[in-house]
C-alpha cells in the first residue's frame, strides 16, 4: 500500500489524505523509544494494524478515537475523515474493535475473516483449459473497469477512486494478467502488487459470473504466480475471503499454503 502511495501519489486509494502512525514504547536509558506497532490508513479503507497487546490495542483505538468525537488536536488540514473499521491479524483486529466500541461507543460488526497464503511449490493445474494468457492492453481498459466494479461488489470493498480510475492504472503498469478463451474472448483476470522487500501479492483474480467453473481462474492465477516468481519475488503471497469455500480449496491445489488467520471489522 505504501509503495502504491508513494509510485502513484497520495490519491492512489481514494481522494482522502492517507495517514501513517506508529506506536512507540517508553524511552530507553539513551532517549530512544522503540516502536511497537504500526497503522495505515487510506479512507474509505479501514485502517490496517499490525500485532498489539490488549493494552497497546487500548492506546492506540483513544488516539483516532479523540479526533472522531471532536475532543482531540486539529490538523492543519482540518478534520479527518470517520474511521469506518480496522483490518489486521485476527486477535489484533478482535482486541482493537473492541476497544473502540468501548471508548466510543460505536457498533462494531466482524465484515471479513480472511487467511493469507504464501506459494510453496507451484502445481498448475492440469489439464489447462483451453486458451491462452495475455497480458492487459489498452483495448482492455473498458473491461477491466467493469470487472474491477463487479470484484468489488462481489468481496463488499468500498469505492475506493472507482473502476475506470483502477483499469487506468493497471493498463499502465501492465499488472493484471488476462485469460482468453480460444475464441479471443477474456474469461478471468489476476493482478499484482509492486515487488515491496522481496514479497509480491496476487489480488484481484475474477471470473465473470457466466464463465465460471471452466478452470479460468486457477490458470491465470498460475500463470502469474510462475511470472512472479520468475522476476525473482521470493514471496508470493494472496488472501482469500474464508467465506469462500471455492477459492481457499484452489489456492491450495495450487501449491499456496496457509500462514495466518486475519480479520476485518466494520464501525458505525
Amino acid at each position: 500500500m505504501t509503495e502504491n502511495l508513494r509510485s502513484h501519489g497520495a490519491a492512489a486509494y481514494g481522494h482522502a489524505r492517507p495517514e501513517f502512525g506508529v506506536l512507540e514504547g517508553p524511552a530507553g536509558q539513551d532517549g530512544t523509544r522503540a516502536v511497537r506497532a504500526a497503522c495505515v490508513r487510506t479512507s474509505p479503507y479501514p485502517a490496517v494494524l499490525t500485532a498489539l497487546t490488549e493494552q497497546e490495542a487500548d492506546a492506540l483505538a483513544r488516539r483516532p478515537a479523540a479526533r472522531h468525537d471532536g475532543t482531540g488536536g486539529t490538523d492543519p488540514d482540518g478534520a479527518r475523515a470517520p474511521l469506518t473499521g480496522v483490518s489486521a491479524d485476527r486477535h489484533t483486529a478482535e482486541i482493537f474493535a473492541a476497544a473502540w466500541q468501548r471508548i466510543t461507543g460505536a457498533e462494531v460488526a466482524l465484515a471479513r475473516r480472511q487467511r493469507l497464503y504464501r506459494l510453496g511449490e507451484l502445481r498448475p493445474p492440469r489439464p489447462l483449459p483451453p486458451g491462452r494468457a495475455r497480458a492487459v492492453a489498452e483495448q482492455d481498459r473498458e473491461l477491466l473497469a467493469r470487472w474491477y466494479e463487479e470484484f468489488r461488489a462481489a468481496v463488499g470493498e468500498p469505492a475506493g477512486r472507482g473502476g475506470h480510475a483502477w483499469a487506468q492504472n493497471r493498463t499502465r503498469l501492465g499488472d493484471v494478467l488476462l485469460r482468453e478463451t480460444p475464441q479471443g474472448e477474456p474469461a478471468a483476470m489476476a493482478g499484482r502488487s509492486p515487488q515491496v522487500a522481496g514479497q509480491v501479492r496476487i489480488t484481484g483474480v475474477y471470473t465473470p459470473a457466466p464463465l465460471r467453473g471452466r478452470g479460468c481462474a486457477g490458470a491465470v492465477t498460475a500463470e502469474l504466480s510462475r511470472a512472479v516468481r520468475a522476476s525473482g519475488a521470493r514471496e508470493v503471497v494472496l488472501f482469500t475471503d474464508l467465506a469462500n469455500p471455492t477459492s481457499n480449496a484452489l489456492y491450495q491445489r495450487l501449491g499456496y499454503r496457509p500462514v495466518s488467520g486475519f480479520a476485518q471489522y466494520a464501525f458505525t
